[in-house]
């Protein structure tokens, strides 16, 4: 009986320890929910485009056709056509093809990589045409998109050609063999919603003129107002940019989106205040704070000099792709865009990321979209 009784009064004594330690593990928890609550963004959608699902390039450099192509299937919907799911490597494809010949004529004095511009997705779809991702997907046998021993081939193969003295006709074949073995090749002729249709016939079922789109960027090396092919290395094809103040860029990228249009969007995310896996993007004045991707902070006032000056230093670099789709305020009422990423759907937002104004004026490289969205006072003052 008295083994008994002691081993109640322990058992009496394990279970009010419990019972405080529960109280105050509770009580905890209900101190730390306003601290939660607080340290949020709380992001409030002013304005969402109409756009399709997140994709993945994977391990690949082609986020520039990954962007833009979604930025077209947002023109399709639009402008009333319907919803369209358009192969991004059919584009990439017929863009390596195009990088390999820039690169052979100019004798390797040029940049041959997976990346490019927006640019060249809406010229590879004028020259073209496209077809569905259900017609080529450029997977083949694999689950994900991987170029890098591809990429690796054709730089080898490219670098070895420009060895000889004389090039015979060959490479243009031996380029495309090299993709089909990795990537595929289309089909030239399929079905859509029962039509028999081939690349070209599709691209003008979708009602996408190329003229219509015009790329825009900021940089004071360059006369405002006029065009001029920017200094980058993925701009191999040597394209355009009409030049605008940034305050007058930021205004034409709120006109748009206010208006119904989306924008391609090409700049620098290697910068501590970008986080895709917290789904938010800052310029603050102190990167070092802890609470930077759980709360608005006091962000950089920028400047067109610090802008230019970034540029120049390689502090800003054109470093990815993605496709602008909205706007959204955070709980202090400040402004960010919505951008759609195509790195899946990770992070809290299930792959968007909110860009906040000064991050945007900074790290912005170009922007594409169509003429019909910029504001008529901005485009009076373009020299074409």
């Amino acid at each position: 009986m008295i083994l008994d009784s002691s081993k109640n009064i322990q058992n009496l004594g394990e279970d009010k320890i419990k019972s405080i330690m529960n109280i105050k593990y509770y009580i905890f928890l209900f101190l730390l929910v306003p601290v939660f609550l607080n340290a949020q963004y709380d992001f409030k959608e002013v304005k969402k485009l109409e756009c399709t699902d997140i994709k993945s390039q994977d391990k690949t450099g082609t986020c520039w056709s990954f962007a833009t192509t979604s930025f077209l299937e947002s023109e399709i919907l639009r402008i009333g056509i319907g919803e369209a799911d358009i192969s991004e490597m059919f584009i990439v494809s017929n863009i390596y093809q195009d990088k390999a010949r820039n690169y052979l004529l100019r004798q390797g004095k040029a940049n041959f990589s997976q990346g490019a511009l927006s640019h060249d997705a809406i010229r590879a779809f004028d020259q073209f045409g496209a077809v569905p991702e259900s017609v080529f997907s450029g997977l083949k046998d694999r689950e994900k998109h991987n170029h890098s021993e591809m990429e690796a081939a054709l730089k080898g193969m490219l670098d070895g050609i420009l060895k000889q003295k004389r090039l015979s006709t060959n490479w243009q074949s031996a380029v495309r063999a090299v993709l089909d073995v990795y990537i595929g090749s289309a089909e030239q002729e399929f079905i859509v919603g029962g039509k028999q249709m081939n690349p070209k016939s599709y691209a003008k079922l979708l009602g996408i003129n190329a003229d219509d789109y015009l790329s825009l960027t900021s940089f004071t090396h360059h006369p405002f107002y006029e065009s001029f092919i920017l200094e980058i290395p993925d701009n191999y094809s040597n394209g355009a940019f009409y030049n605008l103040p940034i305050d007058e860029l930021e205004k034409v990228v709120d006109h748009a989106v206010k208006n119904g249009y989306s924008i391609a969007w090409d700049g620098d995310v290697g910068e501590k205040g970008f986080s895709a896996k917290e789904g938010i993007a800052v310029l603050p004045t102190d990167e070092k704070r802890e609470d930077l991707f759980k709360k608005p902070g006091a962000e950089l006032s920028v400047t067109q000099s610090a802008r230019q000056a970034n540029f120049e230093s390689f502090a800003t670099t054109d470093d990815h792709l993605m496709h602008l789709v909205g706007t959204a305020k955070d709980k202090d009422g400040d402004l960010y865009y919505i951008i759609k990423n195509s790195w899946n759907k990770i992070g809290p937002y299930n792959g968007y990321v909110y860009m906040s104004k000064p991050y945007f004026k900074m790290k912005t490289m170009a922007i594409l979209l169509h003429k019909d969205a910029i504001p008529k006072q901005i485009l009076k003052k373009i020299k074409f």
